[in-house]
């Protein structure tokens, strides 16, 4: 818990030595309270490294709410609520402003900006911003039920840009749908899915962290790399990452809709042809957010991506077929998270 990482170095004028210098500014996981409930949480802090004093440590206001702000993300977390950067996310998608959002939804003007800041939401409000992130369809009948909160030309520039979204996102809120209703029998937390319900955003971050990160990333590869990460967690800490459940299947393990999950909207797959036959290319649709995963969770995925950076495909397919839980799983049958406690060297 008290493992700290050095973010970057700042020059300013340093509080508890009164010199200006470069101070180290960390984080670590930490506790804290939040509507009576103890949750753990990534705590960002200033040190000064010159100073002979025990108490080295500050933080300036800013920090400090945005370090209120992550406790109360924590929170969220745990209660299966969208935290204040995904809220945020759900309206820079459509291009809408905090009060724009809010009246979208038939809300107060600053209810949307409370959320971002420093209100939790309750689970009926949380259901209609993420029904609006996930669907794009819900988000134009929502704009056409509340057109007047807007004036004429407002509401026709938003309800472009939703159409336009509608159009870009329909395929992708398909796939979704697909994918969800494939998992909807391995909704129990069971030895198949690491004892972790599928959480589809984990599994885009994690889909999107691999595209930014692994060289000469294509499907097969990418498939083996999220069997990994959830297996080396599961190992760890006792649950998979992203509750994918995987099958034994000719070129190694597989996860249940796998050619779905190429489709989420982290990543953007390029068709090429590679002799006579056609590969999917994945490529980063942004930069990772690396607060949408814990210490623990990066370290995982920094040591996989180490290990199979230069791997090609059949690299990777031919590692896993080493693996004592791909060895004894019979084909296509489900492969249990059990036998994946016993792994190859993998550092």
């Amino acid at each position: 818990m008290n493992k700290e990482y050095l973010i970057e170095k700042v020059k300013m004028d340093c509080p508890v030595c009164g010199e200006i210098h470069n101070v180290e500014k960390r984080k670590r996981m930490t506790q804290g309270i939040v509507k009576g409930e103890v949750v753990d949480f990534e705590e960002v802090f200033f040190l000064c490294p010159i100073t002979g004093e025990e108490e080295n440590e500050f933080v300036s206001a800013r920090v400090m709410d945005e370090n209120l702000l992550r406790a109360r993300d924590a929170y969220r977390i745990g209660r299966g609520l969208l935290t204040s950067n995904e809220i945020a996310e759900i309206r820079n998608f459509y291009e809408l402003t905090q009060s724009e959002f809010s009246n979208l939804l038939g809300w107060g003007d600053v209810t949307v900006t409370r959320y971002e800041s420093k209100t939790i939401q309750d689970e009926t409000y949380d259901n209609l911003m993420r029904m609006t992130g996930e669907n794009p369809f819900f988000a134009l009948q929502s704009l056409e039920k509340h057109e007047a909160r807007f004036t004429e030309e407002k509401y026709h520039k938003i309800r472009n840009k939703i159409i336009k979204r509608v159009e870009e996102s329909g395929t992708q809120y398909l796939k979704i749908q697909e994918i969800n209703s494939i998992y909807v029998n391995y909704e129990d937390e069971s030895d198949y899915n690491g004892y972790r319900a599928l959480n589809l955003e984990k599994v885009a971050n994690v889909v999107g962290y691999f595209a930014n990160f692994v060289n000469n990333l294509y499907k097969v590869k990418l498939m083996k790399l999220l069997w990994y990460a959830d297996v080396v967690n599961f190992k760890r800490f006792g649950k998979s990452m992203t509750g994918l459940v995987y099958k034994h299947m000719p070129y190694g393990a597989l996860p249940l809709a796998y050619d779905e999950i190429i489709h989420l909207p982290t990543v953007t797959v390029e068709e090429e042809m590679l002799n006579d036959y056609i590969s999917y290319k994945i490529l980063p649709n942004s930069e990772v957010n690396i607060s949408s995963f814990t210490i623990e969770e990066l370290s995982v995925l920094e040591m996989i991506s180490k290990k199979f950076n230069n791997y090609r495909s059949k690299d990777i397919v031919d590692y896993m077929h080493k693996e004592k839980a791909y060895k004894e799983t019979e084909p296509y049958k489900l492969i249990s998270f059990e036998l994946a406690k016993e792994l190859n060297e993998l550092t």
